[in-house]
């Protein structure tokens, strides 16, 4: 703590008895800003490191106070309702303020540590009764990750249990620090092939694989904590043969793997690109057949490798 000033960070939002970031029951925080720009993400919201403004067309009822409140003529009519000049915007937040029906929202707030594991606790007979905790999720908490640690610690000070959902994109020796805190990982496995990796995210893995062999010798040494795999099944991206057997020989390859969730790909978050005024790229991809997910988890059986579909 810098000058007794409490660190604070961005979150974007809280879900309350979760049942799928881990085990149990928990509470999630989504931590802002992600380095990692996947076709498929359905928290598009949590890309940004700063307040996202976000349009609910639905909401509007033309009233023009944003049009006309706005000092930098950031906002103006269109066909589709009111549109954003982002170029213009200063994220002063005033066409927020003034809108009556909620129709804009910058989403994402800041937060301090105090603010945070005060909210955790009151989910503390949940997290007993069912042997869950709290789980920092995204966007990529690590992009944050002097405040990730800062929660970390003051969880474990409290003996809640805690888990870190992570792209394994982000520093080594910030990973291999959370790792002295962190009871979990949640680690995502997308694609193998480098090449594809970064065409349908944005960024190449071998930082990705580097940091997940260096996390899984960590949490050996330490015998202390353990990594969930979490591949996003995608129909047509990252489900063939081949990037399936990558997949299987690389969590054969950790010593620290608890287990392996398929998580079958979805468009729930659709609305939220268009809310945001930025591009879906999945189109009207369906979500995987149900006896393509089996297929799935009968190849990883097959290694001997227990697989469950979600979690």
């Amino acid at each position: 703590m810098l000058f007794g000033k409490e660190p604070t960070g961005f979150i974007f939002d809280v879900k309350r008895y979760s049942i799928h970031d881990g085990p149990g029951i928990r509470t999630t925080f989504f931590f802002k800003g992600c380095p990692l720009s996947c076709w498929w993400c359905h928290n598009p919201e949590g890309i940004s490191p700063l307040p996202a403004p976000a349009y609910h067309a639905g909401r509007c009822i033309a009233c023009g106070r944003c049009v006309r409140e706005c000092t930098r003529g950031a906002r103006s009519f269109g066909p589709e309702g009111v549109r954003l000049d982002s170029s213009q915007c200063t994220e002063c937040r005033l066409c927020e303020r003034v809108c009556p029906t909620r129709a804009i929202e910058f989403v994402g707030k800041e937060m301090t540590v105090g603010e945070l594991v005060s909210l955790a606790k009151k989910d503390l007979p949940f997290y007993d009764e069912s042997g869950g905790g709290v789980t920092f999720s995204g966007g990529e908490p690590l992009m944050q990750p002097e405040f990730l640690l800062a929660c970390l610690e003051a969880l474990r000070a409290e003996e809640i249990s805690t888990a870190v959902d992570t792209s394994g994109f982000c520093r080594e020796e910030d990973i291999l620090r959370v790792a002295e805190q962190a009871d979990l990982f949640l680690f995502d496995l997308k694609l193998i092939d480098p090449k594809l990796h970064e065409h349908y995210t944005g960024v190449g893995n071998h930082r990705i694989l580097t940091n997940l062999r260096r996390l899984d010798e960590k949490l050996l040494e330490q015998g202390r904590g353990h990594i969930n795999i979490r591949i996003p099944l995608i129909p047509g991206i990252n489900d063939s043969q081949e990037n399936l057997e990558a997949v299987v020989d690389c969590v054969l390859s950790l010593g620290s793997v608890s287990g392996v969730n398929i998580l079958p790909y979805h468009s729930i978050g659709a609305n939220k690109y268009k809310n945001l005024g930025m591009e879906f790229k999945m189109g009207r991809t369906p979500p995987p057949a149900e006896n393509e997910v089996s297929r799935v988890l009968s190849l990883f059986a097959s290694r001997g490798i227990h697989a469950v579909k979600g979690g």
